[in-house]
């Protein structure tokens, strides 16, 4: 699988969110986006895509796309990500290190922004197609954006 940047503008996304905040762990984050999947579940909502949102240091956000006319309670929110100009990485983690894949999307934004072609960035996320925890596909095509500032 080739591994490049490209330029697009994403769809607005409704998610069923949850936000923590502390230092970076995996085992926190997948039991955080099985707790809003079975929250859309116990709803009887559609879900979708599955995205995570670093809302800056230390924050996070679990966010799984929904159709249907759910409505949050608790601590899961329903809210609208709205579409978005990004840069974007296709790639299997397996395969290719995201570390990689992060200091390229950083290093290209830099190099636009000093030719004046963007003005900034507004963060990172990650976009799986389903659960990359249980479904080896939707692991194998991670999609990681940097939004960005036009």
């Amino acid at each position: 699988m080739p591994v490049d940047i490209s330029l697009k503008r994403t769809p607005a996304y409704r998610v069923a969110t949850l936000k923590w905040s502390g230092p970076w762990n995996e085992r926190r984050t997948q039991s955080q986006f099985e707790r809003v999947a079975r929250w859309t579940h116990a709803q009887g909502a559609r879900t979708g895509a599955w995205i995570f949102l670093e809302m800056g240091e230390n924050r996070w956000q679990a966010c799984v796309q929904v159709a249907g006319s759910v409505r949050g309670d608790g601590s899961v929110r329903v809210r609208s990500l709205p579409a978005e100009q990004v840069a974007s990485v296709l790639f299997d983690p397996d395969q290719v290190s995201p570390r990689v894949v992060y200091h390229g999307l950083a290093d290209w934004a830099r190099w636009r922004k000093k030719e004046k072609e963007i003005r900034g960035t507004k963060g990172f996320r990650e976009v799986y197609r389903a659960n990359p925890w249980k479904d080896p596909r939707a692991w194998a095509r991670t999609e990681v954006q940097l939004l960005l500032r036009k």
